[in-house]
């Protein structure tokens, strides 16, 4: 059964956490991955492949990435994205618009925040770091801390049980289908970033409870403005 307007109102003014992912969410690495990944496959497959082959599952580990490319060289694979990748890091990430901002004025409002990636620590802290934005982080939890990763729930709700925090009381803000799918399963508030690697309707698609076209927009949604966001659900039978 469908929450009802009000009742989704009162979950969103329960929330006490916001977790966020990092790529195509907090930091702006879409040109850098797909060049990345070009060059990658390029290099050990005689070839690249197309764009919407590439991108289509960012979100999940990198290895995970590389094997639907060619499990039989997926370290090969890894390795040369990773060497690419390191080359041109700090010279092609950036920043999207309203990110301190946002992240500022949640923590005035007395809201604790926590990073759910995929990516590995050490290169989700340099993305975190190019833009001085790990300060604002109490936990992260990225590839290196679980054994099971997005779409499945757990990375949520284990930052969830790092937090001390009921995984009912946190929202989760995510570019990616992926990143849907482990909200809904985990029973979170989903908000649905529509600024980064994926299409509107395939962000949307596991039926996040709102979207956002920017951070501004994520902070409106938690202070007071959500029936602007809100996702139409399919009604019963429809």
């Amino acid at each position: 059964m469908l929450q009802g307007a009000d009742n989704l109102a009162k979950t969103v003014a329960e929330v006490e956490c916001m977790l966020f992912d990092l790529d195509g969410t907090l930091i702006d690495t879409i040109d850098m991955i797909r060049a990345s990944m070009r060059y990658a496959t390029e290099t050990v497959l005689g070839a690249p492949l197309p764009d919407e082959v590439l991108m289509c599952n960012v979100g999940i580990p990198l290895r995970q990435q590389m094997a639907q490319f060619s499990e039989a060289h997926t370290d090969e694979l890894l390795a040369t994205y990773r060497e690419h990748n390191g080359r041109v890091h700090d010279a092609m990430i950036k920043e999207y618009p309203g990110v301190e901002e946002t992240l500022v004025a949640l923590l005035e409002r007395g809201l604790r925040l926590g990073i759910v990636t995929s990516k590995s620590r050490t290169v989700a802290l340099r993305g975190l770091e190019r833009f001085s934005l790990s300060r604002f982080f109490e936990v992260m939890v990225t590839c290196d801390d679980v054994d099971r990763f997005k779409p499945d729930p757990f990375p949520l709700r284990h930052a969830a049980e790092m937090m001390g925090v009921d995984i009912a009381l946190c929202a989760y803000v995510g570019d990616s289908p992926h990143d849907m799918s482990a909200a809904v399963a985990a029973g979170c508030v989903s908000i649905a970033a529509l600024w980064g690697a994926f299409s509107a309707e395939s962000v949307l698609s596991p039926g996040p409870l709102y979207q956002a076209a920017s951070m501004n927009e994520v902070l409106a949604i938690v202070s007071g403005h959500e029936g602007s966001y809100r996702v139409a659900q399919p009604t019963a039978g429809g």
